[in-house]
């Protein structure tokens, strides 16, 4: 680090658990984030200011008037173009450091081959359960963590996968891909503005401690964020052992 970074991320450096050593550790990680939406939009930004030098900013959509109730990361003027070229603007002008890799595509298997073999961490921050599980088996086959969140209406979701530990559950182990859920959208059931941003800024805390080994992390467990009364409940994660994505039979 030069005098710069060690005035930029004084605070962070002042904190025993980080320390110059941590804060070294966040310059030099890879973060990879899908979806450029409520969640993206509250976490990226975070991401960002603390110092961590790549991001990869994974989303096909393009700003809509009705995301900027929550999508901070995008303003009036975003309305019409590409998220993630939106969200690369805002974010490079946060910290100049940073170098943004804005991916306009859908999640597929193979987008993810090319992109999780240099990442630190996966933030999945997209809306619904194919892409989520796509994204978790993507991330169980390269041994990279990933932080999972969701948010709907007044409710929020937030769990991490720790594929380095073989006990440790998936997402595929909390919400099996062969069982039927019903999808639900913020266009149909609408969301509380802050919630997005509860949930995607909890979900930037987990990657740094994942990046710089703080603490313990939502790993084998599920964050139940109520919005509505500002409470929230952890609940266990067991690992199947028929998982078909994380078990010792599974083919990923």
């Amino acid at each position: 680090m030069n005098d710069q970074d060690l005035l930029r991320y004084s605070r962070h450096i002042l904190l025993d658990e980080i320390g110059i050593e941590g804060q070294e550790k966040i310059l030099a990680a890879h973060v990879v984030i899908v979806g450029a939406g409520g969640l993206g939009s509250a976490a990226a930004p975070y991401i960002a200011a603390a110092g961590v030098r790549k991001i990869t900013l994974i989303d096909h959509d393009v700003v809509d008037l009705t995301n900027l109730q929550r999508q901070i990361m995008h303003r009036t003027d975003s309305v019409g173009l590409l998220k993630v070229n939106s969200g690369k603007t805002m974010l490079e002008q946060l910290n100049p450091d940073l170098t943004v890799e804005a991916i306009t595509e859908k999640a597929t298997h193979v987008l993810m081959d090319q992109v999780l073999p240099t990442a630190t961490v996966v933030l999945d921050c997209t809306d619904n359960f194919t892409t989520r599980h796509l994204i978790n088996a993507a991330c169980v086959k390269h041994k990279v963590p990933l932080v999972s969140g969701a948010a709907i209406r007044f409710d929020g979701q937030l769990t991490v996968v720790d594929p380095h530990a073989n006990n440790q559950p998936c997402y595929a182990c909390l919400f099996p891909p062969d069982q039927q859920f019903n999808e639900v959208q913020c266009s149909t059931m609408g969301v509380f503005s802050p919630l997005v941003g509860i949930i995607g800024t909890m979900q930037a805390a987990q990657a740094l401690q994942i990046i710089v080994g703080i603490g313990k992390t939502l790993t084998g467990q599920l964050l139940l964020w109520d919005g509505r009364n500002s409470k929230a409940e952890t609940i266990q994660i067991e690992k199947r052992k028929d998982c078909p994505v994380c078990s010792a039979n599974s083919k990923v």
